[in-house]
């Protein structure tokens, strides 16, 4: 991004007007135009003056991609890709009565490879860079409706921990999106280092993919536990002051049958949690092409439910969305990237044939 507007913080664009010699105020200016009203060109920002806008063009590039493609669900859901360097990024839109929350990707493809995901199947193909992460809050047409953003998509957050650091900035800077942190939630499988400048140096709510309180079980499902065992993720919250008052941490939980749903689980979830101040989100799991896991029946995550809110653990039970548009995390880019491969090598058949 060396030469890139989108995606600069406040502080970076001020480093740039001080580089170019231009008035201090000019910062302010460029974030108000790249960050409220949207501008997709240095030519839009009309209150510079003509001579710093002819700077700004010969030594700055103002880049935003647009969605490829959007699928709509019966209920309201939209799934969207994004084409980036030749991978795809996929970008969910939920709307649900007053609020229309986005569910963000943070990379193309993962290196954290959980059994149960979709994206983990295609291996880290790249971080995104802040740019990328913004075009898909800014470039869809529900832009101005979003009352929350979560970071559960593509990717893991804490393994691109700058860009992301410098997205939720912008998000919640005055000088950028103004949001509230109480309205974005970063979503973790627990990467320690990324963590802790995460917690340090933003006010956003945490999620922990959690899926298995036992540590050999949780291993089978998310090699991640070898390298930062739940213990020590926890023991990293549960020692910092930033979740003793409104920020809020909660712990995401796919049940998965015969494997991860039984009163066993529960009870040990209670015991590692305890003193904690946490939510405890229960996700129901939709069969994946390829992986062999299923999900638990509605009665047993109820069950489930019930035996995490008598110890007095607040619990919900998400709703499941866009189950007709290819919905689960990773299966509509892993679909485009399937076709894309079948068209090269359709080409490439019909350029050297045997």
């Amino acid at each position: 991004m060396t030469n890139e507007l989108w995606g600069r913080t406040y502080e970076e664009l001020q480093e740039i007007v001080k580089k170019e010699g231009f008035p201090s105020f000019t910062a302010g200016q460029i974030a108000e135009w790249l960050y409220k009203k949207n501008a997709s060109s240095i030519g839009e920002m009309t209150n510079l003056s003509k001579k710093n806008r002819t700077i700004l063009n010969e030594s700055y590039t103002l880049t935003k991609k647009d969605a490829q493609s959007c699928s709509t669900s019966t209920d309201g859901t939209k799934k969207y890709l994004f084409e980036t360097g030749g991978n795809y990024i996929e970008t969910a839109y939920i709307p649900d009565d007053k609020r229309a929350t986005l569910c963000v990707s943070s990379q193309a493809g993962c290196l954290r490879r959980c059994q149960f995901c979709m994206t983990g199947k295609q291996g880290l193909q790249s971080d995104l860079t802040s740019g990328e992460i913004l075009d898909q809050i800014y470039n869809i047409p529900e832009w101005e409706k979003l009352s929350n953003i979560v970071f559960m998509g593509m990717g893991e957050p804490m393994d691109n921990t700058e860009n992301v650091l410098r997205v939720l900035d912008i998000l919640t800077s005055e000088k950028g999106m103004a949001w509230s942190p109480k309205r974005i939630t970063v979503s973790t499988v627990g990467i320690n280092p990324g963590l802790e400048k995460f917690i340090h140096n933003s006010d956003c709510h945490l999620a922990l993919s959690m899926h298995n309180p036992f540590s050999e079980e949780r291993k089978q499902i998310m090699p991640i536990e070898a390298q930062y065992p739940l213990r020590d993720v926890l023991k990293l919250i549960r020692e910092s002051d930033k979740f003793k008052g409104q920020r809020r941490f909660s712990v995401e939980y796919i049940l998965f049958d015969g494997f991860n749903d039984d009163a066993r689980h529960a009870r040990e979830m209670i015991r590692i949690l305890n003193g904690l101040k946490v939510r405890v989100n229960l996700i129901p799991f939709h069969h994946v092409p390829g992986i062999p896991l299923k999900g638990s029946s509605r009665a047993k995550i109820e069950l489930f439910q019930k035996e995490l809110q008598q110890r007095g653990i607040t619990t919900t039970i998400r709703r499941s969305r866009g189950l007709d548009i290819q919905a689960a995390c990773g299966l509509l880019s892993t679909l485009e990237q399937v076709q894309q491969q079948k068209q090269e090598k359709k080409s490439a058949e019909g350029l050297f044939p045997l």
